[in-house]
């Protein structure tokens, strides 16, 4: 396996700069791609990912979920898959364009306390 210095540094800084709950970033195909790591914060009532299936979430074209990391259990994503709290949801951008709608979807709403 081949290491990246370049895009480990890509990959730590874009961490930083996205908003909502946001683990790991990877920059893929030089840049005009990228794989997300999020968590899923918050209730049905306070998020717009918490408690629906992957076909109800409302994602950018180019945004696909991939997979969901419930506690130990990877669980390959698919259309009626829901999300719980505390999923770590893996999500590919085949366009960055979308990533600021992405990020907006996983910020938890002002009524979770």
């Amino acid at each position: 396996m081949a290491i990246s210095p370049q895009q480990a540094t890509i990959g730590r800084l874009l961490k930083h700069v996205r908003r909502g709950d946001v683990v790991m970033v990877h920059s893929l195909r030089r840049g005009a791609a990228e794989a997300i790591e999020a968590v899923a914060h918050g209730d049905r009532g306070s998020s717009e990912v918490v408690g629906r299936a992957i076909d109800d979430i409302n994602l950018p074209k180019g945004a696909n979920i991939c997979a969901i990391v419930r506690g130990d259990e990877a669980i390959i994503a698919h259309h009626g898959t829901r999300t719980e709290p505390e999923d770590h949801v893996i999500l590919f951008f085949q366009d960055k364009s979308g990533v600021c709608e992405v990020e907006r979807l996983f910020q938890v709403g002002v009524t979770f306390l």
